[in-house]
This record gives structure tokens, C-alpha cells and sequence, in this order.
């Protein structure tokens, strides 16, 4: 039988896992999980030690998607994306031969490299994916989706890559007009298939998430243009993420000694994997949660403080966010998922900015993650310290979760801090931290030389409507 898929608030009917790929967003306003999570044994994840990076996430992701999508074909897709490239082969998407590799710091600390991918940025390992089963399913299908996504930087660019030229398939991404990073913005705008579409749009990354969540809860428009999402609230998103966890922690893990892992985080979705990865029985130990000059969730695991803020630009963009959608998800199980109890908590905290939650609830929170904040002094700090000592260069959301990983003492065992993001996606802080600016890779060497296609828009929801409406396919 094929997995369930169920509402974080309870209303929306179950879906198996091919039908959560296409909708995105429940109809409920809630986010898919699944209704169960799979377990795997100590002996299993031992297995996995010297196995590579796709046999792996073949053997995680497997349980998602049984009874929905054909095991051959999936088996076959994931092979194809996490292929090792070889030496006058076809292209592949990922660029180095461990596909995620794991980089020793000290005697307790690694790295692990999730930007050797098309557009340098952790977001690659799941939307190259996500683009190949969408191309998939639509096909078997005779159907078309308009894929509406908002991003704070990478995600959308690692998106478009995903999914560019794909015939059954358009997408518009919303970012802040000003608040990503030039490299950021030009891997988005400079891709010119016809069904790529950029815009720039007045506000914060939160506000552009808005306009995507009121899209999704308009249902007559969300049916008029077949609406999919690629944001990580869609499941596939998680799901393809819980495999690099998997991947490190069965590489590190003893018998009695699980990894703990250090994780930037903005909108939740990456360290959400990371905690499913745990509950799946994954070896893995503490977790931390990266926070930059806007910590709201760092506020909230130190003392229940989940108000919002205002976003304030920072050196690490991608974490300039007060909304994170994910943490509805993480929410969900430790409210015993009780989703109309979560949705009563979610309707009061857009209505007020502040999220009550009880007691017992906020224990479990910070039973399960400890939070960790740099200002943008202390990543310019960081970022030099860490050159000095290491040699390297690291991206300022990455030096986040390194700087928590090798400072926090509240970690037990070995930790693996995720880097998220190739130096060279953020050249400007890096060099004004370290004197050094970290160029690009060869095949992005003209990046800021080719042209551009975006369009700039108001923070208006139906003149965002009234955009894709006109410039999708029929």
C-alpha cells in the first residue's frame, strides 16, 4: 500500500506521495507529512557505511514514495541525478565524485559540502531531484503545472535550474527586490528559456512567501493554472534532504555514538530533515539551529520567544526570514499532532506576530534543538578566524554553522556543520571579511556578464495573479 500523506491542521483529504509532489500546499493552508514515519535499523545504516551517495538515498527516500512511483523508474532518476561525473562523460549535476563530501576541521568537527551542485547551493540536492520527478509524474500524466515559488536566494535559483525547458512545466520566482545577492539574483535572471519566469518584488523574502501562500489558499486561481510548488513546503523538498543526513551520519556514526550536526537555518526546511532523519532512526545526536542577525528562532529555543521582528538585511541573506514555513511541520509532532489545535496556534501567530505556545511543548523544542546566533560582526569574525586556521574559504551562513559546531559545548559528540553555499555565492562579504574575493567556478566564470530577464512588481497579489495568468502556457 502506498504511503499516506496527511494535513499539519487535519482538514485536507490523505494523499499518496505522487499527488503531494504536484499539490505543494495542502488545501487546508496545512503542509504535507507523512502519515508515518519509516524506521531503519542499526544494521541497515551500518550497511550504508562505504555505499555511495545515491545508493543511499535510494534506500531513505525509498519508503516516501513506494506504492506511488514505479521503484524502477525512481531507482533509475536518482541514479541519474547523483551520478558521479566522469571524465569526458556526459554532464551530471553534481560536480565533485563524493557528491556530498565530508571535509575533517579538527578532531571533533566536519564540513559537509552541499555546494558542488549547478548553482553552488545546498537547494541543488533536493530540486534536481524535485525537477526530474515532476517532469516524471506529468508525463504519465498528460498534465501541465505552473510552479509559483519565493525565495530568499537560493532556492529559486536552484529551481530554475531544475526545471528550465521542461516542456510541461512553467515557473515564476519571487524574490526581494535588493535583498539577495548580485551572483544570487544573475543565476536566477540570466536563464532565458521561455519558461523561466524572474520577479522582483517590493518587500522582504517573507512578504514574497506571503503572496505564495495566498496564491495556493485562492482555490479557483490555484485550479485556474494548475499551481506546484518547489518552496520546501513541498514534501519531495524534505524528503530528498533527509538523504545528505543520512549519508553523513551513517559515514560517521559508531556502535553507541551518534553525530550531531550544526545547520544554518532560515525558513526550517533543512534542519526539519535533519530531525526526521533522527526520528527515522538515523545514529543522529543534538541538534543546532544557525540563526543570523534575525534569530527569531534562536529567541524562541532560548527563552519562547517566537515574536516577529522586522527582517533587517544581513551578510546571510538566505536566513533573513521571521516566517519559517517548516517549523509548522516540526510543530505538528510535538503537538501530537493534533492539527486543529496547530491550527488555531498558526491563525493567531500571522494575526498577532507572536506564538503562544504551552509548557510542555516549548520543553520538547528545546529537547530536540538549541539555537545559536552570529550579528554580521561576528561572521566577519568568524569568516577570518576560520580562514586563518583552516585555509578555506567559507559563505557566511555556512561560517554559522561552523562557528556553533567547534563553539557550542553543548554538543556530545563528532558534529557535522552544513555548509550551504559555495564562498563565491557571496563574494562581497567573504572578501570584506578576509581581503579575498573567492571566484566562481569556470562554468559560471561569465555569470555577471550575461544578460538579464526579470520584472519588477509591487507587493500586490493580483497583479501577481494577473502575471502568471498571462505569461504561463495555455
Amino acid at each position: 500500500m502506498a504511503m499516506q500523506y496527511v494535513s499539519t491542521r487535519g482538514e485536507a483529504k490523505s494523499l499518496e506521495f505522487a499527488d503531494v509532489l504536484l499539490e505543494g500546499l495542502a488545501s487546508d493552508g496545512g503542509l504535507y507529512v507523512p502519515a508515518s514515519w519509516p524506521q531503519f535499523t542499526a544494521e541497515q545504516v551500518a550497511s550504508w557505511r562505504d555505499a555511495d551517495y545515491a545508493t543511499v538515498a535510494k534506500h531513505v527516500m525509498r519508503p516516501f514514495i513506494e506504492g506511488s512511483i514505479d521503484l524502477d523508474d525512481f531507482n533509475q532518476i536518482v541514479d541519474e541525478v547523483y551520478a558521479k561525473p566522469r571524465s569526458g562523460g556526459a554532464p551530471t549535476p553534481f560536480m565533485h565524485q563524493g557528491i556530498a563530501p565530508l571535509k575533517q576541521l579538527d578532531e571533533k568537527v566536519w564540513f559537509l559540502e552541499l555546494f558542488h551542485g549547478p548553482t553552488l547551493a545546498f537547494k541543488d540536492y533536493a530540486l534536481q531531484l524535485v525537477g526530474r520527478m515532476f517532469d516524471y509524474v506529468l508525463n504519465k500524466r498528460g498534465k501541465r503545472l505552473t510552479i509559483v515559488g519565493a525565495t530568499s536566494g537560493d532556492t529559486g535559483s536552484a529551481a530554475i535550474a531544475a526545471v528550465a525547458g521542461l516542456p510541461a512545466v512553467d515557473i515564476f520566482i519571487l524574490h526581494p527586490k535588493g535583498r539577495v545577492s548580485p551572483i544570487q539574483q544573475r543565476q536566477m535572471t540570466s536563464v532565458m528559456d521561455s519558461n523561466v519566469f524572474n520577479i522582483a518584488m517590493t518587500g522582504t523574502f517573507d512578504d514574497c512567501q506571503d503572496r505564495v501562500k495566498d496564491m495556493f489558499n485562492d482555490a479557483e486561481f490555484r485550479h485556474e493554472v494548475s499551481l506546484g510548488a518547489v518552496n520546501s513546503i513541498n514534501w519531495c523538498r524534505v524528503m530528498a534532504q533527509i538523504a545528505y543526513y543520512a549519508y553523513a551520519a551513517a559515514k560517521l556514526s559508531a556502535p553507541g555514538r551518534p553525530v550531531d550536526f550544526a545547520v544554518p537555518t532560515g525558513n526550517y526546511g533543512n534542519v526539519l530533515a535533519a530531525y526526521a532523519a533522527k526520528r527515522m532512526g538515523l545514529p543522529i545526536g543534538k541538534l543546532g539551529v544557525g540563526s543570523n542577525r534575525n534569530d527569531i528562532l534562536t529567541r524562541f529555543l532560548e527563552d519562547g520567544d517566537m515574536s516577529i521582528q522586522g527582517v533587517e538585511p544581513s551578510l546571510a541573506p538566505s536566513m533573513d526570514i521571521q516566517v519559517s514555513s517548516n517549523f509548522e511541520r516540526y510543530l505538528f509532532e510535538v503537538m501530537d499532532r493534533d492539527g486543529k489545535a496547530l491550527a488555531g496556534v498558526m491563525k493567531d501567530f500571522r494575526a498577532s506576530g507572536t506564538m503562544t505556545l504551552g509548557q510542555g511543548v516549548l520543553a520538547a523544542c528545546q529537547n530536540d534543538f538549541f539555537g545559536y546566533r552570529l550579528d554580521d560582526a561576528g561572521i566577519l569574525a568568524e569568516t577570518k578566524r576560520l580562514l586563518d586556521e583552516t585555509g578555506g574559504l567559507i559563505d557566511p551562513h555556512s561560517v554559522v554553522a561552523v562557528s556553533q559546531a567547534q563553539k557550542d559545548q553543548r554538543f556530545e559528540n563528532p558534529v557535522v556543520a552544513v555548509g550551504t553555499a559555495h564562498p563565491a555565492k557571496f563574494p562581497a562579504a567573504v572578501e570584506q571579511a578576509t581581503g579575498v574575493y573567492p571566484a566562481l567556478p569556470a562554468f559560471l566564470s561569465d555569470l555577471m556578464d550575461r544578460d538579464e530577464r526579470l520584472v519588477d512588481m509591487p507587493n500586490d497579489l493580483a497583479a501577481l495573479q494577473d502575471y502568471v495568468r498571462q505569461h504561463r502556457s495555455q
